[in-house]
């Protein structure tokens, strides 16, 4: 049996490194960060020349029909390289909620733009309470005549001041199975986004308001059975891939700097406490790659248990990272603290990545339902 990737998955992996090391240096991302809007729209078109935005598309909306395994390969490069922009969360989880819950007529007019690069899409989750319960979600769907009208805020919302189109979770009934979603154009009368401060300046998060957002019938998305859980199993999988590739740059900056750094007349690296640092963060960062494959694989193959390995991946790989991040920032020493060195980029990225989508306490009581315990 090959726990391995194939060799057209290596071929992405290493070519995707060498791209981003070429287009995407620390110097570009600290650009990216200093424009308020974040998007990166040279690197983004670069990407979509490469067909990275049409990834999981399928072939017949002008994507790449490849599976989510694939995406969390050259995720992982994402996340090594500090990718900024709106990436994973349009051509990732935005293209994951069309593609689970959308009609036919919606997917053709929204999917062709996404995997072209020409259209940019994002998901409207959660509110006040940052909680996935499907109970914390209160955002009004009222139904108007043979439509709807949308009243509420969103908050956490990636890139909502520049996308094209949202999917948007609405209570339309009250109780567990009232949760609705809903397609809303970025530019529809009623819809204001508002950039929030974000401790990851390599991405732009928004508060959505929606006040008497008026929507037709067509805008609700079908397939809504089990979205919501589809939903963050994709997510899950997407976010763990970022925390994998961000805890293999984070750990690799601290070895190499304790290779130079010297203190009492020898490298900090030849000290026996940060070896056994190293190599305690190896040994988590490597069976957490088996957890990502396998949970991306799962999906890709609609394993029963796709669910309980997504938790998995997410509740260990953000842990791991947030692990990782911390310990390179000690081990870079007061350096490390500073503005000035790159360690902060993946430090702070870290922690937004540590509750997108859920964090560890909601993934392990998941997998812990999910499992019957």
């Amino acid at each position: 049996m090959d726990f391995g990737l194939t060799d057209e998955q290596e071929q992405l992996k290493s070519g995707a490194r060498d791209f981003l090391a070429n287009e995407c240096s620390s110097a570009v991302v600290r650009k990216v960060m200093a424009e308020e809007s974040g998007l990166a729209p040279e690197l983004y078109k670069k990407i979509a020349e490469l067909g990275w935005t049409g990834m999981i598309i399928p072939e017949e909306f002008g994507g790449l029909g490849l599976g989510m395994l694939d995406l969390a390969v050259l995720l992982e490069e994402c996340g090594y390289a500090a990718m900024p922009g709106p990436f994973a969360f349009s051509a990732g989880i935005a293209a994951s909620a069309l593609k689970l819950g959308g009609s036919p007529q919606q997917c053709q007019r929204w999917l062709p733009g996404l995997a072209a690069g020409s259209v940019t899409g994002t998901v409207a989750m959660v509110e006040e309470s940052d909680s996935l319960d499907p109970a914390d979600i209160t955002l009004s769907a009222a139904r108007d005549g043979s439509g709807f009208v949308l009243n509420g805020v969103k908050l956490f919302v990636p890139y909502a001041h520049a996308a094209d189109f949202m999917v948007v979770a609405a209570r339309i009934n009250p109780g567990p199975d009232g949760l609705d979603f809903f397609l809303v154009e970025g530019g529809a009368s009623g819809v204001t986004s508002r950039i929030m401060r974000n401790v990851d300046q390599t991405r732009r998060i928004c508060e959505v308001k929606f006040d008497g957002v008026k929507l037709a019938q067509d805008a609700r998305l079908p397939n809504r059975a089990e979205l919501l859980d589809r939903l963050i199993d994709a997510g899950a999988v997407i976010m763990a891939a970022d925390c994998l590739g961000g805890s293999e740059r984070a750990l690799e900056m601290a070895v190499e700097y304790s290779k130079v750094r010297e203190q009492f007349g020898r490298p900090i690296g030849s000290f026996q406490a940060l070896q056994h640092l190293a190599a305690e963060l190896i040994a988590a960062i490597e069976p957490a790659r088996s957890l990502l494959w396998y949970a991306a694989y799962a999906q890709d193959a609609g394993l029963e248990d796709a669910s309980r390995a997504a938790s998995m991946a997410k509740a260990r790989l953000s842990a791991v990272y947030s692990r990782t991040a911390d310990q390179s920032v000690l081990m870079h020493g007061g350096i490390g603290f500073t503005w000035e060195h790159d360690i902060h980029l993946w430090f702070k990225r870290a922690r937004f990545d540590d509750p997108f989508f859920g964090d560890p306490v909601f993934h392990r009581e998941r997998v812990a339902v999910l499992s019957g315990y």
